[in-house]
């Protein structure tokens, strides 16, 4: 577990570790979300990067009839 400080104008520096593990890029977005007094910082990655990561998905879903109303 790594340990950072915050700065006077609440910058942190994500450790050199934690930026290879995530591939960390500078100039990269990342996504900030706060829950239950921690903070989450997530990659953001382009849509073009997730294709074909659901490949061999069953999409042959039955629906409720409620649901295909929708």
């Amino acid at each position: 577990m790594k340990t950072v400080t915050v700065s006077p104008k609440y910058q942190v520096v994500i450790p050199r570790e934690v930026r290879g593990i995530l591939k960390v890029k500078p100039g990269q977005k990342m996504r900030v979300i706060a829950y239950d007094r921690h903070v989450v910082f997530v990659p953001v990655r382009s849509i073009t990067k997730a294709r074909g990561s659901l490949k061999g998905i069953d999409t042959d879903v039955r629906r409720e009839k409620e649901d295909r109303a929708l």
